[in-house]
């Protein structure tokens, strides 16, 4: 049943127009044409990145194929943005890899299991967020925490993709470990695959500078075929990728045991909550023109893609910003585009695998090396570190996490980082003694007025506190509001509080404003509240009493208003 598109005060969608298939509302005969083009490009750079990824994952490369595809039906069934590219992303297989091989033996049926029950487990918990309607959880990380973040991933993708990309054996231990390792036996690089693994980065960074929708990986990897081919590299030490088995996946669910899941559930905790981040920057991010990205639903879509990724013996997928700006780019305007990139997907593993085989390695490597190199933003690190260097430390610390540590405690450290420092934030926010703008009713706080000169009027104190009021910074909003009303000493006869920053006001800070308004009346000063914009704020007024201690007749609608409404006899009116 269809029901109107209304928006909630997150500014998300909270009713949708279509219960299924919502990308495709008002959609024209005439986007077939663009959609099909955008699609075969999106296959074009897909199908070498889902392999690779696959393989980074610790899984076999038509295991990212089973992934894309199922993640990009259940995304055009039940998502909502038009244009997000979804399946197998470089961001968060790393992290799941790492949670995965404490479990079980990579490349094993238990850790292959592990992987598909983990994907559920994820779409599950991300469904749940869409549908609870928790967009909010997109916003828990920082700027400068997931700068330091993609640092670390892509450090953990490069030093994974270095073996093979130089023709050595593959290395195991943690993160630094193997970084010694490599440096050990760069002596026995081969230099064919050195060179097959740069002329990769170097023709697919080349396509992408001069046109996005160049299929630079595919480009880049099937001349990789050819030359190894053509030279019989492999016979002289260049590994191919070998059989990949063809055949589209059959639907069961994983067999898990229940020791296994709760294992899994911290994991999937940790890689749903960067999936809900990432997809809803990507969401964000690509909205047409004018609209709103629907967050909430994205997530559903997300969340269902995890799940039939899941069910098809895949691994957690999540939302692209690389292809979904590949699909921008190239001109689509719906899903359609995914449909037709899952589709010759589809094709190539029924038909096309024989190919495949022919890949060397180190190709396969040069595709996820230049991701991690892409990933790896020098210029937002520099931007953060000129204009706030405090913040800079916040990257360093983060990525060094997951560089040193298990994958899985440094993404955890990096998440704990980003909510302390809004915590921080929150904190230190301080009251604010304001003054009248001369020949103006705007008061604004004295520290940071205009040019214009302001003024305080004889017997009135007016403060502002521009952060939502809780229990992490109500002894200071008590303390320091007391402290500019003087209720112990003279002449302050109106408080007002400025409250257009208080959009929120917990059972703490509600105890510490009673404290206020009551020190003040015992003191023969009247309280007023100016300003109260934020409709949770007003409701908390209320539940906790607070309304009915301030009074109504002593709520105004600006400062002007209560100042001409309380002030003092004998104060001079305000001009």
């Amino acid at each position: 049943m269809a029901t109107t598109a209304t928006t909630g005060n997150d500014g998300n969608t909270a009713e949708f127009r279509l219960p299924l298939l919502r990308s495709f509302a008002g959609y024209r005969l005439s986007f077939v044409g663009a959609d099909m083009i955008g699609g075969v490009t999106l296959a074009a750079v897909a199908i070498p990145e889902q392999m690779a990824t696959a393989r980074l994952g610790g899984l076999p490369p038509q295991i990212g194929f089973f992934a894309f595809i199922a993640a990009t039906l259940a995304f055009v069934l039940f998502g909502s943005s038009r244009q997000v590219s979804v399946g197998a992303d470089s961001t968060i297989t790393p992290i799941f890899a790492g949670g995965l091989a404490l479990l079980a033996m990579s490349g094993s049926p238990h850790y292959a299991a592990l992987a598909a029950g983990l994907a559920v487990m994820v779409g599950v918990i991300v469904i749940a967020a869409g549908v609870f309607r928790m967009g909010w959880v997109g916003n828990l990380l920082s700027g400068p925490v997931t700068i330091g973040f993609l640092a670390g991933i892509s450090v953990h993708i490069i030093v994974s993709q270095l073996p093979a990309a130089l023709g050595l054996e593959a290395l195991h231990g943690s993160t630094v470990n193997r970084m010694i390792a490599i440096v050990g036996h760069l002596p026995r690089t081969d230099v064919a695959a050195l060179v097959i693994s740069a002329g990769v980065v170097t023709i697919i960074a080349v396509g992408h500078k001069i046109n996005a929708r160049i299929p630079g990986p595919l480009i880049a990897v099937g001349l990789a075929v050819a030359i190894t081919r053509m030279l019989h590299l492999d016979q002289h030490g260049v590994k191919l990728l070998g059989a990949v088995t063809g055949g589209l996946p059959s639907l069961a669910l994983p067999t898990l045991k229940i020791d296994d899941a709760v294992q899994l559930l911290p994991l999937a905790f940790l890689v749903a909550l960067v999936v809900m981040v990432q997809g809803a920057a990507t969401a964000r991010s690509f909205a047409p023109g004018g609209d709103a990205a629907n967050v909430n639903g994205d997530f559903i879509g997300l969340g269902a893609g995890s799940v039939l990724s899941g069910l098809a013996g895949g691994f957690p997928v999540n939302a692209s910003p690389p292809r979904t700006a590949i699909v921008v780019e190239s001109g689509a305007r719906s899903q359609l585009a995914g449909l037709t990139a899952a589709a010759i997907t589809a094709v190539l593993l029924i038909a096309g695998t024989g190919v495949l085989k022919l890949i060397p390695e180190a190709a396969l490597s040069g595709v996820l090396l230049f991701v991690a190199l892409r990933i790896f933003r020098v210029g937002q690190i520099r931007s953060v570190l000129k204009k706030s260097p405090w913040e800079g430390l916040l990257i360093a610390t983060t990525a060094l996490a997951i560089i040193v540590l298990p994958i899985q405690d440094g993404v955890a450290i990096g998440v704990a980082l980003s909510l302390l420092q809004g915590v921080w934030g929150a904190a230190r926010a301080r009251v604010l003694p304001m003054g009248r703008i001369s020949g103006t009713t705007i008061w604004w706080p004295i520290s940071a007025a205009p040019a214009h000169p302001s003024q305080t009027l004889p017997g009135v104190a007016v403060v502002g506190f521009h952060a939502p009021l809780n229990f992490l910074n109500a002894d200071s909003f008590a303390s320091e509001c007391l402290a500019v009303f003087k209720p112990d000493g003279a002449g302050v006869r109106l408080a007002i509080v400025e409250a257009a920053g208080l959009i929120d006001i917990d059972f703490t800070a509600g105890q510490a404003m009673r404290h206020v308004v009551t020190q003040c009346r015992e003191s023969g000063i009247t309280f007023a509240l100016a300003r109260l914009e934020s409709p949770v704020a007003q409701t908390a007024l209320t539940r906790l009493g607070l309304r009915d201690l301030i009074g109504g007749d002593h709520i105004f609608n600006s400062v002007d208003e209560a100042v001409r409404a309380l002030m003092p006899t004998g104060t001079a009116a305000p001009e």
